[in-house]
């Protein structure tokens, strides 16, 4: 139905709608993205607590950039619409997890963080695919799975 419907528009009717695309996404790239950051001290962040591990680095490649303070943003994450989906996921990873105001939580809470965290890395649930897809980095080994995870379980 669609595909007969654009047989019968004329070649000007299509580049004037494609020429008003394109202004729409021209238009929406000056719409700011808010990408304040609450300052935490150091000392709050989740590896500072910890024992340096080779998991730890791990953990910082591959779960920073959602649930900490330290996103480091690909390029096309200024590109609108894109930059929107983008900062909304992080700002939900963070709402969830931010490790760099571990110190904050209580300790009954980073208990069950760690037990979640633990739970979501062995269901794959965490990094989320599409993380993955874009980062090579979020893409565990099962090697690597099992030992992030061994050492969340021995915190």
């Amino acid at each position: 139905m669609i595909i007969r419907q654009l047989k019968l528009m004329t070649r000007s009717t299509i580049q004037k709608i494609g020429l008003g695309l394109l202004l729409i996404l021209l238009a929406i790239q000056f719409i700011p993205v808010d990408r304040t950051i609450e300052k935490a001290e150091p000392a709050m962040d989740f590896l500072s607590q910890q024992d340096s591990a080779p998991a730890a680095e791990i953990l910082r490649a591959a779960c920073y950039d959602c649930h900490s303070n330290e996103t480091e943003y690909p390029f096309y994450a200024s590109i609108a619409p894109v930059s929107w989906y983008i900062q909304k996921h992080i700002n939900h990873g963070r709402e969830h997890l931010n490790f760099s105001i571990w110190t904050s939580y209580s300790a009954d809470d980073r208990e069950h963080i760690l037990d979640e965290m633990i739970e979501e890395i062995e269901e794959n649930k965490m990094p989320l695919k599409s993380y993955r897809l874009l980062h090579g980095e979020g893409r565990l080994s099962d090697g690597e799975k099992e030992q992030l995870t061994n050492w969340l379980a021995s915190l």
